[in-house]
């Protein structure tokens, strides 16, 4: 505990909760507030397993920035970490016998340092976090369990009972309660917060001792070709098919985190939540793979799985202090990782709340702030994934959607965040309009993908390996995240992004009309495109393309996706 001759009992910040988003959160407030005492109770004893800990092992932008730049553990990530070369997807064709057959999308020159993502052994990163937490001067105690929190906000103190793993019982108090228990979710069971989501998906992974390297699946000499610098094994790969996707990650312990996530409707949990039952999943969906998961079969690790596992909640922020960080409040989905990113968010307003309450200013109105700009992004990130999963067969609609999900993200909350600025909304109110803006152009589009895919099916020749730096926009947005712009400049090209975001969501449904238009044939295609002629949400954001496209042409390539000569990617040199 920081600070010498305090009660041992007694602590501004009890965080409920030892792994990542605990951890991570009390390292955070210390070092935004020097001297605060903070306790971090953890159930499992520590060291815990360095490769088979928890999932959860990819990051993207968000949470690589946090990790980095904002906790300063660029040097454990260098050392102890995996740099990861992008998010890499496979779509299925031909009966996956031959990766080198299926339509690839990822990089083919490493990104910037600057945007660095990282492929992360969790254990190992929360045994390093413990370890520099004790240093200094926060109190992790391990082998405690939290049996019960008295909330007790007319007071100057909550009270928590606690166990030790000797069977001694204490008393706690703490200012804030901080509930970072995960699934458990300590206190949103207690306060009765639980709330239902619309997506459905289930889940099973393992880890095997050894690499599993893509690159090794094929001796092809052009399909070697498409990659300039890199390694194919250091992405984040995913095998796409109808209703499923498969993960595999590489991890600097030198094992391999490979997961199933299905959607129930196509795919029953009873026929994969087994490890045989998956590999005979695997052998009817990804022969290719299973043969090479059959061959390391005597390296299995472990095996988990995890059943409807989406969430979220009705409150995570209270002036009556308390809060919920990380997965104690929502969960969404593995795909596109965004779970260490909602911590990296959820953690930072959470900084901002206690470290100002501390300081002893009213934080009524930030929490009520805080605790909607969360709940904002949290839903608006759902919608990505609600009904989705049918379209990860169709290769060309999927293309189409992961550049645009990925351009998006990076326009907006990888701007905002690298930017500091989410802490900040209340003062903003521009900037709250144009998340709005956003948000209804995101859910607009999303449905869109949706329709797009029922009725527009058919297998069609296109690009074999598309590059997200194909797309000149794509390499601008990514980069652009760490432009570090003053708060004027930051308005302004907020608005920017945001305006281009709604020309590119236009684009997409002028391109999708012309095409269905063209086949007066089609009577689904016909019927589909009179319904989007009808549609004034869709035709509104129509509208704002067509006003720019004369001035400023805009390539359909990312929607076409048409065969062509390969081109190099547009990144600069990295």
């Amino acid at each position: 505990m920081s600070g010498s001759g305090a009660r041992d009992d007694l602590v501004d910040v009890a965080v409920v909760g030892g792994g990542a988003a605990g951890l991570t959160l009390a390292m955070q407030l210390l070092g935004q507030r020097p001297g605060t005492r903070i306790v971090v109770l953890e159930r499992q004893g520590h060291p815990v397993p360095e490769a088979t800990h928890k999932v959860g092992e990819s990051t993207v932008e968000i949470a690589g920035y946090y990790l980095r730049e904002v906790l300063g553990l660029g040097a454990h990530l260098q050392a102890q970490q995996l740099n990861k070369y992008g998010l890499r997807m496979f779509f299925s064709k031909d009966g996956n016998q031959d990766i080198t057959r299926r339509v690839e999308l990822g990089h083919s020159v490493r990104p910037p340092g600057a945007v660095g993502t990282y492929q992360l052994d969790r254990g190992r990163l929360e045994n390093a976090l413990g370890q520099e937490l004790a240093t200094r001067g926060v109190r992790f105690l391990p082998g405690t369990k939290v049996e019960s929190v008295d909330l007790l906000p007319g007071a100057d103190h909550h009270r928590l009972h606690v166990r030790t793993d000797d069977g001694a019982t204490r008393q706690l108090h703490a200012r804030w309660v901080v509930d970072a228990t995960g699934r458990a979710s300590l206190l949103k069971r207690r306060l009765g917060l639980a709330k239902k989501v619309g997506h459905r998906a289930n889940a099973v992974w393992f880890r095997v001792g050894c690499p599993i390297d893509v690159d090794q699946w094929s001796d092809d000499p052009d399909w070697h070709a498409r990659i300039e610098e890199g390694r194919r094994e250091l992405s984040t790969n995913h095998l796409m098919g109808p209703g499923y996707w498969v993960w595999l990650i590489r991890l600097a312990s030198g094992s391999t985190s490979v997961g199933i996530v299905t959607d129930p409707d196509l795919h029953r949990f009873e026929e994969l939540n087994r490890f045989e039952r998956a590999l005979e999943w695997f052998d009817r969906h990804e022969p290719q793979c299973a043969g090479i998961v059959r061959q390391h079969r005597d390296q299995l690790q472990d095996f988990r799985v995890m059943k409807d596992y989406a969430y979220s909640c009705e409150q995570v922020f209270s002036a009556d202090r308390w809060c919920l960080a990380g997965e104690a409040g929502v969960f969404l989905d593995p795909l596109y990782s965004p779970g260490l990113d909602l911590i990296a968010i959820s953690n930072s307003l959470i900084t901002d709340l206690i470290t100002h309450a501390l300081d002893g200013e009213d934080v009524g109105e930030r929490a009520a702030i805080h605790n909607q700009v969360f709940l904002l992004i949290a839903e608006g990130w759902l919608s990505i994934y609600e009904k989705q999963y049918a379209l990860m067969g169709n290769a060309r609609v999927m293309l189409t959607k992961v550049i645009w999900d990925t351009a998006v993200y990076w326009a907006v909350p990888g701007l905002l965040y690298f930017h500091d600025v989410l802490r900040h909304l209340g003062d903003r109110p521009d900037m709250v309009v144009g998340l709005a803006r956003f948000s209804a152009a995101s859910r607009e589009v999303q449905r869109f993908f949706r329709e797009w895919s029922a009725v527009d099916d058919e297998p069609r020749d296109q690009a074999p390996f598309v590059r997200f730096y194909d797309f000149d926009f794509m390499g601008r947005l990514h980069i652009g995240m760490t432009a570090g712009l003053a708060d004027a400049d930051l308005a302004t090209q907020f608005e920017a992004n945001i305006r281009f975001i709604e020309r590119l969501s236009g684009q997409l449904v002028a391109t999708v009309l012309e095409e269905f238009e063209a086949e007066p044939w089609n009577r689904a295609k016909r019927e589909q495109a009179r319904r989007w002629r009808a549609d004034e949400a869709l035709m509104a954001l129509v509208e704002v393309h067509l006003r720019e496209q004369e001035s400023a042409p805009l390539d359909d390539q990312w929607i076409r996706l048409r065969p062509a000569g390969e081109a190099v990617g547009t990144g600069e040199s990295r």
